[in-house]
């Protein structure tokens, strides 16, 4: 059978009014996440405003996952737009090898002003997974550029997520997540429990007496644990966290690619913890959902340890595109709209409002909890068998969520209107009552 006579171009192919583009290239795409002899055909999609997504077909969805958490201010905001279109006219892109440039440094600033702490050094990458990678990177070397020898180990928890690259799936969740097929492939990392109770705190300083001498860093989601069930936990995990850090002389890794700007109610989920880790990675919300970019910002002593007359200590990372003018421009203007605009009031107003309106979910059969912080509105389900289906049923309402795992959930641009709102949170408590 040649290229195009399998069953799933057949079934794509018979969308005889999806335009050309659509039919032509879609039998060429592999997508994420998706098992492709099965997988329903994609939404062709026409244009984004606001909270809204125009398809090809002239329907419109409101979307209630903000392009995969990122775009926070909506689509097509009139003032990243505007600065995009200045940046990409003036300079799309250069090296940053030798080379430095307003956006960049710029930006750099205002993130070392914002964070906590002596969080001032700034390497910028791609996407958040090679963020994580690069924070990864940059513990271990510490360790190498001191002479501390034995201390290679990640201690991350059960439950996490911090990518799909390589490295980064290590110091996944082995079991619950989705990268259990590569078990055993790549060295493995200590992952535990999170310390949240009496058992669990006892079990991680038990753990840490044993196993501290073999661990550089400490990796974890503040406050929620995304990609693994958007599971919550309270601040003062963080901060056991920390003082562990402190006591054992490990490096604190707190991945905010996810969390980030706003998303759990504050500017970054560690604020509520009133902690400094010492290494931060962003992106997803960094440039609005606009364009990738991501970046890894160290404190000051993990950075003064690459500092060396030896060539070798310094970070031999350096992506193609980092710090790309482009992306930097409009993370800058990401930084304007949370410097004019409500965007915490808004949070907060969100966070109030989905809890009124998924509470009544909790009722409903199948629905084993309901939970909301910040801009992050979950309804666990005791089991889902069929997300793909569920998805199809919220479009026939009007609305784009992508449940996984056994729950739906909404992380809706801060923008997002009252009755946008009311109608994502309508839609799940229909589809829901029907069973």
């Amino acid at each position: 059978m040649g290229k195009r006579g399998n069953s799933l171009f057949r079934k794509w192919n018979s969308l005889l009014s999806a335009p050309d583009w659509y039919t032509s290239g879609l039998p060429h795409i592999w997508l994420p996440y998706s098992q492709m002899k099965t997988a329903p055909a994609p939404l062709a999609v026409r244009s984004t405003r606001g909270s809204l997504i125009e398809l090809q077909d002239g329907r419109s969805l409101i979307d209630g996952v903000a392009a995969w958490w990122t775009a926070c201010h909506g689509y097509n905001h009139p003032h990243i737009r505007a600065c995009a279109e200045e940046q990409l006219a003036r300079m799309p892109h250069v090296m940053f090898g030798g080379m430095v440039h307003e956006p960049a440094l710029r930006l750099a600033s205002r993130l070392a002003a914002l964070l906590a702490g002596d969080l001032d050094h700034v390497f910028y990458t791609d996407s958040g997974s090679v963020a994580v990678e690069v924070a990864l990177k940059m513990a271990i070397q510490y360790r190498i550029n001191r002479g501390e020898t034995g201390r290679t180990k990640i201690l991350s928890f059960r439950g996490g997520y911090h990518g799909d690259t390589l490295a980064t799936m290590m110091i996944c969740d082995p079991e619950e997540g989705m990268h259990h097929l590569f078990s055993g492939v790549m060295p493995s990392q200590y992952i535990i429990d999170l310390p949240q109770d009496a058992a669990s705190s006892a079990a991680f300083e038990t753990f840490l007496e044993t196993h501290a001498d073999t661990i550089t860093a400490i990796v974890v989601e503040p406050l929620v644990q995304g990609a693994g069930g958007m599971i919550f936990h309270p601040p003062a995990v963080l901060r056991t966290l920390r003082e562990a850090a402190d006591k054992y002389g490990l490096i604190l890794i707190l991945d905010e690619i996810f969390t980030g700007f706003g998303r759990t109610g504050s500017m970054f989920a560690s604020d509520q913890a009133g902690i400094v880790p010492d290494i931060i990675t962003l992106s997803k919300a960094l440039t609005g959902g606009t364009v990738a970019l991501a970046a890894t910002v160290a404190r000051r002593h993990i950075y003064e340890t690459f500092l060396s007359d030896n060539p070798e200590h310094a970070l031999m990372h350096g992506p193609t595109f980092m710090a790309n003018p482009f992306a930097c421009a409009c993370a800058n203007a990401s930084l304007d709209l949370f410097e004019r605009e409500p965007r915490l009031d808004q949070v907060a107003n969100l966070e109030a409002a989905l809890s009124e309106q998924l509470e009544p979910c909790r009722t409903l059969p199948g629905v084993r909890d309901v939970r909301v912080m910040g801009a992050i509105g979950v309804v666990e389900m005791e089991h889902i068998a069929d997300p793909a289906t569920l998805r199809t049923r919220f479009i026939a309402e009007g609305v784009w969520i992508r449940p996984f795992r056994n729950i739906i959930y909404l992380t809706p641009a801060f923008t997002i209107t009252a009755n946008e709102l009311s109608a994502l949170t309508s839609a799940i408590q229909r589809v829901l009552s029907c069973g």
